[in-house]
């Protein structure tokens, strides 16, 4: 099966639901976050953690995991900034089938903050 490695940059509290779920799944969207958006570049991903979670949070972390690529066909590559700000719009609506199709566990591969 072919994978395709995303980054989701995230402050304490979505890492708390993420461990919660044993490092499985990612937690729903608030009313007010109608997107779920995994980056396609971990230095993109760094950037939010540590120039957005880290300063607003106190803490930002990098997240890396693997996702059929078969699946994620049905999420055009979103570029919001440069070239290298790249991420999927997945729906809050479809995370929990986003979800399913993530392979492996979701990885801590950097921490910014306290």
């Amino acid at each position: 099966m072919n994978t395709v490695t995303l980054y989701r940059p995230v402050g304490p509290d979505e890492l708390r639901l993420i461990e919660a779920s044993g490092f499985r799944e990612f937690p729903e969207r608030l009313p007010q976050q109608p997107i779920f958006y995994p980056v396609l570049n971990e230095d993109y991903a760094a950037q939010i953690a540590r120039d957005w979670n880290a300063k607003h949070n106190g803490s930002g972390f990098v997240m890396r995991f693997q996702v059929e690529a078969a699946f994620l066909e049905r999420y055009p590559i979103q570029v919001v900034g440069s070239s290298t700000h790249e991420e999927l719009w997945v729906p809050a609506e479809e995370l929990a089938e986003f979800n399913r199709h993530i392979i492996g566990p979701i990885e801590i591969i950097a921490n910014f903050g306290r």
